[in-house]
């Protein structure tokens, strides 16, 4: 079953809209059996999406949408103010465990407009995690952007060698032109570095007519109102969570890549124990 692993809930802040029972629901009407958190930087979610997660019967997985410095993590050069995104799922405890510490040093530490960890901090902390490339803002992603196969091919190569068969290529498509382009050198480059893709949809609010609300949300997130043309926002109305069907549809020819999906799924095993005190 595909299983959405690249998900933002309303603790990316002034960026994701989807409420978490609801978002749970959501999953349950569509007959999904896991599914991913993966906010912005941090796990302030983590938890209460862990119990909805049960009480839907659903099976939680534990993620971050990471910012990952160019450089050191504690080099705040105006010029490197955007850092790469990176998607982190937790396989295990031990996974999780690791999350929590490289999003705890991204905020005391690399905090720079963002949380960032960088490459020192994941080389330290990547046992029990699963890494996707991430969205168009990921290292690898960016290169591809820029034109630089050399450079995607050593970023791939880097991350696949530190997760050991845990690193994927991520695929995605919400109709925006300038990287629709992209999907097919995602594919040939991951034949070629025999490396897995992963299908993927960067889900920033629950249902499709919620669109709008998203757009007002990152309005607030941005100082702009709705009638600024320059205005920041998504160039596209798909960022939803879609069902199984629609992503299939994507791409038709690359079932692999949302068989992952569940593969992935499948690897995860966390079980959170409440009620008692840990110090």
């Amino acid at each position: 079953m595909f299983t959405h692993l690249h998900t933002h809930t309303e603790f990316s802040l002034l960026d994701g809209l989807s409420k978490i029972d609801p978002l749970m629901q959501r999953a349950q009407e569509m007959g999904q059996q896991a599914l991913a958190i993966t906010d912005h930087g941090a796990l302030y979610g983590a938890i209460e999406f862990y119990q909805s997660a049960k009480k839907h019967e659903i099976k939680p997985i534990i993620g971050i949408e990471a910012y990952v410095a160019p450089g050191s993590r504690f080099e705040k050069d105006p010029k490197q103010r955007w850092p790469y995104h990176l998607t982190l799922l937790a396989q295990n405890e031990t996974g999780y465990r690791n999350l929590l510490k490289l999003s705890s040093a991204s905020h005391l530490e690399g905090f720079y407009y963002r949380p960032r960890m960088d490459r020192e901090l994941l080389e330290a902390h990547s046992e029990g995690l699963i890494a996707l490339s991430g969205c168009p803002s990921g290292e690898f992603m960016t290169a591809l952007r820029n034109g630089d196969e050399a450079q995607a091919r050593a970023v791939a190569g880097y991350f696949s060698d530190l997760f050991k068969g845990r690193y994927y290529l991520e695929v995605m498509e919400h109709g925006i032109e300038q990287f629709t382009s992209l999907m097919p050198e995602v594919f040939r480059l991951a034949k070629a570095l025999d490396l897995p893709t992963v299908l993927t949809n960067d889900s920033h609010y629950t249902t499709p007519e919620q669109h709008r609300a998203h757009e007002v949300l990152l309005c607030i997130g941005s100082n702009s109102t709705i009638t600024d043309p320059n205005r920041f926002k998504l160039d596209s109305d798909r960022f939803y969570l879609r069902s199984e069907e629609e992503m299939r549809g994507l791409f038709p020819d690359h079932p692999e890549a949302a068989d992952a999906s569940w593969a992935i799924a499948e690897q995860v095993d966390i079980q959170l124990h409440f009620g008692r005190t840990q110090l």
